[in-house]
């Protein structure tokens, strides 16, 4: 039965929930409050990562971000503040860091972003969206430590364990692998099983594509209030117009746990920042790599390369720290000697806010006080490379189908 869906959020979540609801006939529209051009998912890595297996919030990440708390250009970056809201989430994510609790996620974050990656791979085979980037390369984790080594050795064991394909290169076989650029590492694990893509061409082919379909996408409009009688919502009224619909999917990324308080919900979330920068001019990287003694990431895109990376948790703002910037262009150097990354380029930088839940898993499916509404939002840094799955799963939700996966671990009602 065809239903009347509101999607609240035109990021990467949004738009591909609106992409298997519509082809499942029903009459969606997309609320979103900027002109979708920007944001997380127009700006991050591009990875479609399922060796990514281990959660944010893992033992010893509260301490790392104490210790880095006091050093703005530190990879991970909590901004001292007075915020009750920041206090809860926090506490909760030490709640989370446990051993226990990272292995009982792996198998399940596996399992999302290997469904998604065949999403992602079925979308580019339907020729819906046209052409557009979507290259299964792998990604390099480079290191220049032994304990850099060991830490994502054990990881890569787990990976490989699970079936990931995963290998390990000296210096002379990543040579071979990667000869265009010279690369300052003492090896890297290389998981095969990744994939990547270029978001701000993916992104604007499935805006026009959705558009062409029939999905009804309302920019630079913001929620302001949400009518809640008898365990529904009955209306949504945003700066331009007053919505109603049989079904809401709340979606929006960074600001989910802003608009689910105008619903009467307490969902734990905080915007991480992340920064990137785009070099337009050849680099000689091909593959995908993540430095792990930088923490930041480099990705060969559709005519640029991208080098990105941070997460800072300093409010839901775009203001960008220029130490933090620097501290990306001066690790890509450390890696990749011969790549200058220039003034210009520099002080064209990007944001965006990737919504953190305190377990860093993803809220998706129903909330059990509003019989109308899913949540679709809290993917961290795997925003882009769960998106397709998410999608997926909120379209069978919606239509009370089996899910593809098990989702009671992304459950909105789970305790922390």
């Amino acid at each position: 039965m065809s239903k009347k869906v509101i999607i609240i959020g035109g990021g990467i979540i949004g738009l591909s929930s609106a992409y298997f609801l519509q082809k499942e006939g029903h009459n969606v529209t997309i609320i979103e409050k900027s002109d979708i051009t920007s944001g997380a998912s127009f700006v991050n890595a591009g990875y479609i990562t399922p060796s990514h297996i281990i959660p944010l919030a893992s033992p010893g990440m509260i301490a790392k971000g104490i210790k880095m708390m006091f050093n703005s250009a530190s990879p991970f970056y909590m901004k001292p503040r007075w915020d009750t809201e920041f206090f809860k989430w926090s506490w909760y994510f030490h709640k989370s860091s446990t051993k226990e609790k990272v292995d009982r996620a792996i198998p399940v974050i596996k399992d999302i972003n290997i469904l998604s990656r065949e999403l992602f791979e079925d979308i580019k085979t339907s020729g819906d969206l046209g052409d557009f980037q979507l290259e299964r390369k792998g990604l390099l984790m480079l290191y220049k430590t032994k304990e850099a080594y060991l830490h994502e050795k054990e990881v890569a064991d787990k990976a490989s364990f699970l079936g990931l394909e995963v290998q390990e290169l000296d210096q002379k076989q990543l040579e071979r692998l990667e000869p265009g650029v010279a690369i300052d590492a003492k090896g890297a694990i290389h998981y095969e099983c990744d994939a990547h893509s270029t978001p701000s061409q993916f992104m604007p082919k499935m805006v026009t594509y959705l558009k062409d379909i029939g999905v009804a996408i309302k920019t630079n409009e913001e929620v302001l209030d949400v009518k809640v009688k008898d365990r529904r919502i009955h209306e949504i009224k945003t700066s331009k117009e007053t919505y109603t619909a049989d079904e809401i999917i709340l979606a929006a990324g960074s600001w989910s746990g802003k608009i689910s308080k105008k619903m009467g919900l307490d969902t734990p979330l905080q915007g991480g920042k992340g920064y990137s920068i785009n070099v337009e001019r050849p680099t000689g990287i091909t593959i995908p790599a993540i430095l792990m003694e930088s923490k930041m990431a480099v990705t060969p895109m559709e005519g640029f390369t991208r080098f990105a990376g941070t997460m800072e948790f300093s409010g839901l703002n775009d203001l960008v720290r220029n130490e933090r910037v620097m501290a990306i262009a001066n690790g890509a150097k450390k890696y990749y000697p011969s790549v200058d990354i220039n003034t210009k380029e520099i002080a064209n930088v990007k944001t965006g806010l990737r919504p953190v839940s305190p377990d860093g898993l993803p809220y998706i499916g129903r909330s059990s006080k509003l019989e109308n509404l899913t949540l679709a939002t809290g993917h961290a840094m795997m925003g882009w490379s769960l998106g397709p799955a998410t999608g997926k799963l909120v379209a069978e939700i919606i239509d009370d189908k089996k899910t593809s996966m098990n989702i009671d671990a992304f459950s909105p009602d789970r305790r922390f």
